[in-house]
């Protein structure tokens, strides 16, 4: 045969086989090893492959992380069966394969973490923020001599900005605008405003005018230092004494952009009665708070996932006497779960729900699974998701693996949860290591 055909040939065959061999299950298996992994002290992980061969494992660090319940550093094992991580201690390790103990596989980088377990919530809670600043919620038109005029829209100020200071005054409380204004206008001096837009400090001017009906200096503006309403409590720290609820950002009403926190608090709250939720038509619960409730916690931050802060004690009502394990966002997966929230009163109960689709995130985004309401007595009390209900914490296989966020307004029964990983990570209670994440109007 021509030396050339032939080379073409094999070259040929090579490539055939090598084409071949990458979409069998074996080779999908070596792709689909992860590069980094992530485990909390005292839980154990399987790396499955399910590939009849024999293979070398190797861990650097057999004090951080065992491998199939081994103090050995190096293993032979067969990669038919699933090699399990067993970790010990936080801190990080590197665990080796090399196939036939000579052939280089992966490297999967493992950092073990402390172990951590929380009290998963479910009480109905009420919330009340004040933010740090006044927030523009409108323009007002002020009748004045020469027509009806708006300052504050002609001095640039929009929906949405935040006041943080008047003529060097730091604002905290929407009381002390219409002293600062009627100075300014009788006075005829324009205001110094400092305010925060989209993160960034910018500085305006505004001159009050005059409302004739009113008789008082306006600055043609609508605005708001505070808000209040009703939600889920979704877990409590016991060891940092730090909770998270909602799992998702509280925005204002009228500009719905997110509210920045100054102070606040959340109480006790009373569940009165159910609005069912149709298609189209979003329900919610109706709740009051207790005349003589106490405070339970502060709201230190309002993010993307929820609001944050500090709470002395698990709260009364708890379906938990002691506090469970939390899933990484990887270890979660479609099938059955449940939910803890109240429908009536202050009793927290479960109800059976059905995880029909979870999104694999490397980064945190509010869209983390798909739920769906299979309860046949959440279904007739509730018609399905209501709000209120956000932050109600979703169990699975007895973890804390995440909470309700939001509605689907055309089919109430189905809505979308995040992942727990993400709140722990915006509570302060594990590290952080992402920072971008989606927001997405609460249902």
């Amino acid at each position: 045969m021509n030396p050339n055909l032939r080379k073409k040939l094999i070259g040929f065959i090579l490539a055939f086989f090598l084409c071949t061999i990458g979409t069998a299950k074996p080779v999908q298996s070596f792709a689909a090893l992860p590069d980094e992994m992530r485990l909390f002290a005292g839980q154990q992980a399987n790396l499955n492959l399910e590939v009849p061969v024999q293979a070398l494992a190797s861990v650097d660090r057999p004090d951080v992380l065992q491998l199939n319940d081994s103090t050995q550093s190096t293993l032979h094992v067969s990669l038919k069966r699933p090699l399990k991580l067993s970790p010990q201690q936080s801190g990080k390790a590197e665990v080796t394969l090399k196939l036939f103990g000579s052939i280089p596989l992966k490297t999967v980088h493992v950092k073990v973490m402390p172990e951590l377990k929380v009290y998963p919530g479910g009480q109905t809670i009420g919330v009340k923020v004040k933010s740090a600043g006044i927030l523009v919620v409108g323009h007002h038109q002020v009748n004045t001599t020469g027509g009806k005029v708006s300052p504050g829209e002609g001095a640039g100020l929009k929906l949405g900005d935040l006041l943080t200071h008047m003529n060097g005054t730091a604002l905290n409380d929407v009381t002390k605008i219409a002293s600062i204004v009627e100075k300014a206008g009788t006075d005829k001096k324009p205001l110094n405003i400092t305010f925060m837009r989209n993160g960034k400090e910018f500085k305006t001017k505004l001159n009050p005018a005059y409302d004739l009906e009113d008789r008082s200096w306006r600055l043609g503006l609508y605005i708001r230092d505070s808000a209040a309403g009703v939600g889920t409590l979704t877990f409590y720290a016991p060891h940092q004494k730090v909770y998270g609820a909602l799992g998702h950002v509280i925005t204002d009403m009228n500009t719905q952009t997110p509210i920045e926190v100054g102070s606040g608090q959340i109480l006790q709250s009373n569940v009165t009665s159910i609005s069912r939720s149709e298609q189209g038509e979003p329900g919610e619960k109706r709740a009051h708070f207790l005349k003589d409730s106490r405070v339970l916690g502060n709201v230190e931050r309002n993010t993307h996932f929820g609001i944050f802060g500090k709470m002395a004690e698990n709260p009364s009502h708890s379906l938990y006497p002691e506090p469970i394990p939390v899933a990484l966002a990887d270890e979660v997966r479609t099938g059955p779960a449940e939910i803890l929230t109240v429908v009536e009163g202050q009793e927290v109960k479960r109800f059976k729900v059905e995880i029909i689709h979870v999104t694999r995130q490397d980064a945190p985004a509010t869209k983390g699974m798909v739920i769906r309401i299979t309860d046949p007595e959440l279904i007739k009390k509730t018609g399905g998701i209501v709000q209120g209900m956000s932050g109600s914490p979703i169990i699975q296989n007895g973890k804390l693996i995440g909470a309700v966020t939001h509605v689907f307004v055309n089919d109430p029964k189905s809505g979308y949860g995040c992942f727990i990983e993400w709140m722990l990570q915006d509570s302060g209670v594990l590290p952080t290591t992402h920072k971008k994440a989606q927001n997405l109007k609460a249902g």
